[in-house]
């Protein structure tokens, strides 16, 4: 672990440079551990893949004191990986998939084949951000890395969920993004004021459905 100012305001804790299940939860110990001390001066904590970037207020604290007290912190490491699952029903009609037909192509395989990957698997939440309660998944299967479209949409629809190089996720509102689409989740995955549907570290696992069950799912 490296401690490093990021900007005159700001500060990163660097892990390891690779995305795996024990950087994670390295990443969620100093990142709760952060919170709930509560030191004086941090606006914001940001955890990424590998990383956590917190954000001060200069004149309340300084780049040396904030990482002593990192530095210094007492770690929960009596938690486990394994967190709650929450299973997300998705449809994978090309109507709602905008982008299935062109990634099978892609990488020579039927569309029934990228749902039996894309669902078999159990996801990490490593993160959450871009847009309110966006999930950033880890675990996605070496043969659905697909790259971003050249062009981005304009507008996404709520409740897609794309791939994106070695990622996969659900938009949580209706924002641009360059994602190629494979489906469309009926729940609503963010809302204003109510508490986010996962969190960081939960795990998901994605259920196939056909598009009359989504057309009465929908929220």
């Amino acid at each position: 672990m490296k401690i490093n100012p990021y900007s005159e305001r700001g500060l990163i804790i660097q892990f390891e440079d690779i995305i795996t299940l024990s950087t994670h939860q390295k990443v969620k110990q100093y990142y709760k551990a952060i919170v709930h001390s509560e030191v004086k001066g941090v606006l914001s904590i940001i955890p990424a893949y590998n990383s956590i970037t917190i954000i001060f207020d200069l004149s309340i604290i300084n780049f040396n004191v904030l990482k002593d007290k990192i530095e210094n912190l007492l770690l929960d490491t009596s938690e486990t990986i394994d967190q709650k699952v929450i299973e997300i029903p998705v449809c994978y009609a090309p109507s709602l998939g905008l982008d299935i037909e062109e990634v099978a192509t892609l990488k020579g395989m039927t569309q029934e084949d990228i749902i039996e990957l894309h669902s078999q698997t159990l996801y990490t939440v490593y993160m959450l951000g871009f847009s309110p309660g966006f999930m950033y998944l880890g675990g996605l299967a070496p043969q659905l890395f697909t790259p971003r479209k050249q062009t981005p949409r304009l507008q996404i629809k709520a409740g897609a969920v794309g791939l994106a190089d070695q990622q996969t996720g659900i938009y949580p509102s209706a924002t641009p993004g360059g994602w190629q689409i494979i489906g469309q989740t009926p729940l609503s995955i963010f809302k204003v004021n109510e508490k986010p549907l996962v969190q960081m570290g939960d795990q998901i696992k994605f259920t196939p459905i056909d598009l009359e069950t989504y057309n009465q799912m929908i929220v």
